[in-house]
């Protein structure tokens, strides 16, 4: 085999593990019951010829399929453009204008997740949107969430996908108001893995404060050494956790992966 075969074979098995991470995450999420009808959507950057990812091209879930039904082949990949370059299936519209301008503006976001999970989208609803720094999982997202306050209708456009990504603000999180949350990271892993903790994290902030009593203050100091260790943990954690869900989902729904 030629180098060149080499290459092209390793990239197809790289295309395919990416395909299979996706549908893990669809399904995952819809058994957590982040997804809401047949909308919200996943999407992962697929590297070029030499490696490298420069957001031009990614596979996002199909236009019309609920998460608990997707499979590794469903997925459709899509180049900036909107142009579906491999699958029967078609993109919604607002699933490229937020995916496609994210991937691109923002390097470090090789996977973007958007949904309206229950309690992060139910701390959207509110003025004060802040995920406080009150409870352990929460100090994980220390200085990592930045907040959209200026909803601005059904993102139908170029204009509103760079608007949102330049709301990110080199931040990995981005909270939406009035809308829910977009997670992006470098790999599906770790932003699955987010996406989980800052659902735990909203949650016991929304029933804390649903007690009518205020919320505990931690010290500055320990916030800050919190949070520098669990980015330090992060990668484990994700690791650990993700391919638990993969492996489970192996057993029970194998299908997944066809």
């Amino acid at each position: 085999m030629s180098t060149t075969q080499l290459a092209s074979h390793s990239a197809s098995l790289q295309h395919m593990e990416l395909r299979a991470d996706l549908a893990a995450a669809l399904r995952w999420a819809a058994r957590l019951g982040f997804n809401e009808g047949v909308d919200n959507h996943f999407s992962i950057a697929v590297p070029d010829a030499s490696g490298a990812i420069n957001g031009d091209r990614f596979l996002i879930n199909p236009y019309g399929w609920h998460w608990s039904e997707v499979t590794a082949s469903s997925m459709v990949l899509c180049d900036a453009d909107g142009n579906v370059l491999e699958g029967d299936n078609t993109v919604e519209d607002t699933a490229f204008y937020i995916h496609s301008r994210i991937h691109i503006n923002v390097p470090s976001a090789a996977v973007v997740l958007h949904t309206h999970q229950p309690y992060v989208t139910a701390l959207s609803l509110l003025q004060d949107n802040t995920l406080k720094m009150c409870e352990q999982n929460a100090l994980g997202f220390h200085n990592r969430i930045a907040y959209d306050n200026a909803y601005n209708g059904l993102a139908l456009g170029s204009s509103e996908g760079n608007r949102l990504a330049d709301a990110m603000q080199e931040k990995s999180i981005l909270l939406m108001a009035g809308h829910g949350v977009t997670v992006t990271a470098p790999t599906m892993k770790e932003a699955f893995t987010d996406m989980y903790y800052l659902e735990r994290a909203a949650m016991f902030q929304v029933l804390a404060l649903s007690t009518g009593k205020p919320l505990i203050e931690i010290p500055e100091d320990v916030i800050e050494k919190t949070a520098a260790q669990q980015q330090t943990e992060l990668k484990i954690v994700a690791d650990r956790y993700f391919t638990a869900l993969k492996r489970m989902l192996a057993r029970q729904e194998p299908d997944y992966l066809q």
